[in-house]
């Protein structure tokens, strides 16, 4: 494997967090507010909730706090429970908590940084550069793909090649670290990118892992190249 240059970064469950979807992390904080759905139901009216999202003009003028007060305001009349459960606290849980993950990670990208260009390439909402500068991580990458923004989304291979030409580098000499091994991995493997999946040590690795890296908490990362390119 070549050394590589460019590093790429999935987003959400990658940066805030350590592998965990918003939906999963949204539950979690449902969960202990006294919600009573199962993360399997919960999830399918989160997923509409992120339909809705994406549909609505006015997200793309919203930073990440915002954005997650409105998510929040989607879910609660798709939600059986979702007038008793305090939903204004499950959002501030989940800002809270994205907060404390990105601030740990900040010593990591600044590190990545001053040794590769970084990208990030996420499924979003046509407002993530303003959800990283909110969380002032804008400053650490060196081009950004918001799949609504460009009209492609992950697994699509033209976001990820998108990517690479306004780095001006080629697959061989990037990596793509992402939480979602379908999305994220899959797709940038094929291309001829190194791959390093971010997820829990608990959570089964696919039938077929591509031979790539495998880390537990975005700080393990500048531990993993090293080693991987000795």
């Amino acid at each position: 494997m070549s050394q590589p240059t460019v590093l790429l970064f999935d987003f959400g469950g990658t940066l805030d967090a350590d592998g965990d979807r918003w939906a999963v992390r949204f539950h979690s904080a449902y969960a202990a507010a006294g919600g009573r759905l199962g993360l399997r139901e919960f999830e399918v009216l989160f997923r509409e909730s992120d339909r809705q999202l994406e549909r609505d003009p006015a997200v793309q003028t919203m930073g990440f706090r915002a954005m997650t007060m409105a998510q929040v305001d989607l879910l609660r009349p798709l939600l059986p429970d979702g007038s008793s459960v305090h939903l204004g606290g499950v959002a501030e849980r989940f800002h809270r908590d994205s907060l404390a993950m990105v601030e740990r990670n900040r010593k990591t990208l600044e590190w990545l940084r001053d040794r590769y260009r970084l990208g990030v390439v996420s499924n979003f909402t046509g407002n993530l550069d303003r959800c990283l500068t909110e969380l002032d991580l804008l400053r650490y990458f060196s081009a950004t793909a918001d799949s609504l923004l460009l009209g492609w989304a992950k697994p699509d291979p033209r976001i990820f090649q998108w990517t690479l030409e306004i780095l001006q580098t080629e697959p061989s000499t990037a990596w793509m670290v992402g939480d979602n091994f379908e999305n994220d991995i899959r797709p940038a493997a094929a291309l001829g990118l190194g791959t390093c999946w971010l997820a829990h040590p608990d959570r089964p690795s696919p039938s077929q892992s591509l031979g790539c890296g495998r880390i537990a908490q975005l700080t393990d990362l500048p531990a993993f190249l090293h080693t991987c390119m000795d």
